[in-house]
Parts: structure tokens; C-alpha cells; sequence
């Protein structure tokens, strides 16, 4: 009976941490759906009239982005004029002013007894720009050429006159992606071929006609493609948008800087919804190269996926391989248990030791070497001797390969025996064994361990920051100019995303529903790639429950 008990107790222990996990993760992720996902929703937009005893009235207008109840004596203490005619709890409201280039700061703290009236005209303007933040205030004008332009629905001009505008950039952008990078990469491949040329002493001077003729074709190219670019972008600067903020002030803004434009106080439910969708694509697929806080999260989920799929082809089959040895060929002597303490000991090496490793090895000595060797031509300029996606794979994969070791031999350490022994007298070769029987039943642990390895590698952050990660990446890794995938290019990882807009932006505080928006993002990523090792890894245990059995 009291072994029962026993067992009772423990089994409630276990069910309640269990339990405590999922609610600790439920948690996590409704904190950052919550504080992420509302940036995307329209906030009300509120003018509020302030009384000034000196200046009298004063309007300003702003969302309200938190409101907290503070006691008369901490105003007191803190130095607040007038603290003592104050109630005995006052309301402290944060504002987001917005306007971040005409006001010192787009957030400004009010109290209630600062407020005289407040209300919510439906004409408010919220623009969305590209660089500055969002600005508000009502709509002044929409001028082309700086000549007004008149319609009988404004609004609709306005949202006609954005999409032109965005299709015109649009174009400008596809235009330096792709023409004149093409036309760039010839240029550099016919002085590649100059210099090697110059080297073997093959440079007659037929070559070197033929390679000016090629070089100077594809010069005048270049500058059509610039000049149609330019005329581009100069026809998108044609449109500007006149604001008007609530101290009276007009303020002239360029179309090309607004991504988009609405009347938060006028929307329907239905037309909010349509905005909040909008804006979450925009976040998740857009790749433009604005400032981090400002532009879409897109550059940054391709590099953490592709440098993620780039690390588990290198330490899959690296890891499989040493839990191999070390369980079926090593036996069991001193040299295998100093590996295995060395493994272990290897998991708990501090990730930024494996960045050091990774900038001062593959970096510095392989990509250096790789450059004298192979790209001697173009140093000075390091082609892999540079921090790049190659180099942070390798390093991820080092850091993380001690994890698929552990759980691969401990997937080979559950097979039968007997199961080893049938195959051998049936009279199929070790390696056959090995292949055929051993390995596939191990298959589910070997994806445990890539489990474990992608959710660490990708929420890395220290190490990738030595040797490869940066804060705004030119170029994907991957585009049309062979080779398509540019393992020496540098890229953008969300870890560091995340880094960079909470601690290194100067404007934390309005960058802040952006870090929970890419926290929560990164998580679903891990948490999609997880959910796809685990659906495969359930298929393949089911598949071969019966032979263990």
C-alpha cells in the first residue's frame, strides 16, 4: 500500500512539472504574441488639449501606449512641481507622439492633471515611413511637381498615388538586383580573366582588344540600366504629401518615404483586421533595406533558415559517423571513455569560446589560406577570408555537434543485441548490419539529436556575431548570379535582429514591440522545423516498433 502511495505521489510530481512546462510555454508565447502582435494593429490616435498655466493651451496628439497609477509622494520625491495639489493617486499616461525628426523624442509621458479634454478626430493621419518612425497629423495636400493636386476623394488619390509610387520603386530595386547586378558580375569575372591571363603571359594584344571590347559593351550597358534606374526613382520623388501637426506646423514628405498611410479613428473592424493582416505580411515578407525597426523581417528569416539547413547537412553526417565509431567499432577501452568525457565536456563549452574558435580557424587560417590559393587575384579583398554563412555554419555545426553525438549513441546503445547477432548469422557483413539494420533503427534518436541542434543553433547569437552575422546585409546568400547560393557573403540572422533593436538602437523604446514581434517570429520558426523532425522521427519509430519489440 505504501508503495502505491509512493508511486501516486511521484506520478502527480511528474504530471505537475509537465504541466508547469507547457503553462511556462503558453506563457512565453502569449507575452510575445501580446506585446508583438498589437504593433501591428491600428491604435486610436487621440489629440489631447493640455492645460499650461504660463502658455496656456497646448494640444498634442499621439497614441496611448500605457497608462500607470502612481502615488502623490513619488512625484513629490521625484522633484514634480506642483506635486503637492495633486490627488492622492495620479494617472501617468505614455504617449507616442510619433514625428521622431521635428520632436527631440517620439514618446512623452502626461499626467492626468495635465490634461484638459481629449478626443479622437476621425481625419487623423498615421503615415507609415521608411525611415523616422511613423508620423502623424491631418492631410494638408498632395502636390506632383510642387502643383497641387485636387480629386473629389482625396483618400483614394492618395492610396492610388502610394501604389504608383511603391511599383515605381519597386522597379528601380529589380532593376539594381538583377540587371546591374548581372552586368556587375560579368565586369568582375573579365578582370578575373585579365589578371589570370596577365599571369600565364597569355595577355596578346588580341585578348586584351577582345576583353576592352567586352569591357566597354558592357560599361555602356551598365549605365542605361543606371540612368533607367535613375529616371525611376526621379519619377517617384515627383509626389509629396503635405501634413500638418497638431501645433499648426506643415511638414512636406516625399511619397517614396511613406509605406503606407491610414486613418486609425475612421476604420471599421473589418478594414482594422485587413490593416493588421497587411502589415504582418509586410513584416514577415518584406526584404527592403531600410533601418532594422523600420523594414520587414524577411532577410533575416531566410538567413537563419538557410544557415540552420547549411549546419545540419555538415553535423548530421559527422555526428552519426563519431557515434558510430564510438559504439560499434571503438569498444570499450581508455581511449574511447577519454572521447566521450571530451564530448561531454565539448557541450558545455560556452557558445562565444566556439565563435572565437570559429573567427581565429575558419575565418582567419582556412578562408585565408583558401584565398592565396584560389582567389590570389583578388587580394588584397578577402573573398573567404572574411567572416561569411560558411564559416557560421561550421561553427554551429562544432557547437552543436557534441548534441547529435550523445543522442545517436544513445539510440544505438537501445538496439537489441539479438537484432545485431540475426543479421550476422544470416550472413550479412558487419557493414551491411550496420547499414541495413542498426542505423535505420537508430534513425528516430539521430533526429532527436537534430532536434536539440536546431533548437540551440538557432537561437544562437554570440558566436554568429564574430563570424558572419551583420546588422543589415547588402545581398542574400542566395540570388540569380552563379553560383546562386554565396557562401562567402555575409547575412542577417533573427537572434541578432533581436540583439540589435533592444540594446543598439537609439530609439529602444519604439523599437520595443519589434523585439517581442521578432522574439515570437523565431520562436515559431524553431518551433515549425521541430514539429517537422518530430513528425518524421514518430513516422520512422512507428515504422520499426515491431523489430525492437
Amino acid at each position: 500500500m505504501s508503495a502505491q502511495k509512493q508511486n501516486d505521489r511521484w506520478r502527480w510530481l511528474t504530471a505537475g512539472a509537465v504541466t508547469f512546462s507547457l503553462l511556462a510555454f503558453l506563457l512565453l508565447l502569449s507575452l510575445l504574441g501580446w506585446q508583438g502582435l498589437r504593433h501591428f494593429w491600428p491604435q486610436p490616435v487621440t489629440l489631447f488639449t493640455l492645460a499650461q498655466p504660463a502658455a496656456g493651451e497646448a494640444q498634442l496628439l499621439g497614441e496611448v501606449v500605457s497608462r500607470q497609477a502612481l502615488p502623490r509622494q513619488q512625484l513629490i520625491d521625484a522633484g514634480l512641481p506642483q506635486a503637492q495639489q495633486l490627488p492622492e493617486q495620479v494617472t501617468r499616461y505614455l504617449i507616442k507622439t510619433g514625428n521622431r525628426d521635428v520632436a527631440a523624442s517620439d514618446f512623452r509621458t502626461l499626467l492626468e492633471s495635465d490634461i484638459q479634454r481629449r478626443e479622437q478626430p476621425p481625419e487623423v493621419l498615421v503615415l507609415q515611413r521608411r525611415v523616422g518612425g511613423d508620423a502623424l497629423g491631418w492631410f494638408a495636400g498632395l502636390y506632383e511637381n510642387q502643383q497641387p493636386l485636387t480629386a473629389q476623394n482625396m483618400q483614394h488619390a492618395l492610396q492610388e498615388r502610394l501604389q504608383q509610387t511603391h511599383q515605381l520603386l519597386e522597379q528601380a530595386e529589380r532593376i539594381r538586383r538583377r540587371e546591374m547586378a548581372h552586368i556587375t558580375a560579368q565586369l568582375e569575372g573579365l578582370e578575373a580573366e585579365a589578371l589570370k591571363l596577365k599571369a600565364s603571359g597569355r595577355d596578346s594584344e588580341q585578348e586584351k582588344s577582345m576583353l576592352m571590347a567586352n569591357r566597354v559593351e558592357l560599361q555602356r550597358q551598365f549605365v542605361a540600366q543606371a540612368e533607367r534606374r535613375a529616371s525611376l526613382l526621379q519619377e517617384s520623388a515627383r509626389n509629396t504629401l503635405m501634413l500638418r501637426d497638431a501645433n499648426g506646423q506643415l511638414h512636406r514628405i516625399p511619397l517614396a518615404q511613406i509605406r503606407d498611410a491610414w486613418y486609425p479613428n475612421a476604420m471599421t473592424l473589418t478594414q482594422k483586421w485587413h490593416h493588421f493582416l497587411h502589415h504582418l505580411w509586410h513584416f514577415v515578407a518584406d526584404s527592403s533595406e531600410d533601418a532594422p525597426g523600420e523594414s520587414g523581417a524577411f532577410p533575416a528569416i531566410f538567413g537563419t533558415v538557410l544557415m540552420v539547413l547549411l549546419m545540419s547537412v555538415v553535423v548530421m553526417p559527422l555526428g552519426v559517423v563519431a557515434a558510430v565509431w564510438l559504439h560499434e567499432y571503438a569498444g570499450q577501452h581508455t581511449l574511447t571513455r577519454l572521447v566521450r568525457i571530451a564530448v561531454v565536456n565539448l557541450a558545455g563549452v560556452p557558445s562565444i569560446v566556439y565563435g572565437v574558435f570559429g573567427l581565429g580557424f575558419y575565418v582567419w587560417l582556412i578562408g585565408g589560406t583558401i584565398d592565396q590559393l584560389f582567389y590570389a587575384t583578388s587580394l588584397p579583398n578577402p573573398t573567404f577570408g572574411t567572416p561569411g554563412l560558411l564559416w557560421a555554419s561550421l561553427t554551429l555545426a562544432l557547437l552543436t555537434l557534441p548534441v547529435v553525438i550523445v543522442a545517436t549513441e544513445e539510440g544505438l546503445a537501445r538496439i537489441p543485441a539479438s537484432l545485431r547477432h540475426g543479421s550476422l548469422a544470416l550472413g550479412a557483413t558487419r557493414a551491411e548490419t550496420l547499414w541495413h539494420v542498426t542505423l535505420p533503427l537508430a534513425l528516430p534518436a539521430m533526429l532527436t539529436g537534430l532536434i536539440l541542434a536546431v533548437a540551440r543553433a538557432a537561437g544562437e547569437t554570440a558566436p554568429l556575431m564574430l563570424v558572419g552575422v551583420v546588422k543589415m546585409a547588402p545581398e542574400l546568400p542566395v540570388d540569380g548570379i552563379f553560383p546562386y547560393l554565396h557562401l562567402d557573403r555575409k547575412f542577417m540572422h533573427l537572434g541578432f535582429q533581436i540583439y540589435d533593436l533592444a540594446f543598439q538602437s537609439p530609439n529602444a523604446e519604439a523599437d520595443r514591440p519589434m523585439v517581442y514581434a521578432t522574439a515570437l517570429l523565431l520562436v515559431t520558426i524553431i518551433l515549425g522545423l521541430n514539429l517537422t523532425a518530430m513528425g518524421l522521427r514518430h513516422r520512422l519509430r512507428e515504422r520499426y516498433r515491431s523489430l525492437v519489440q
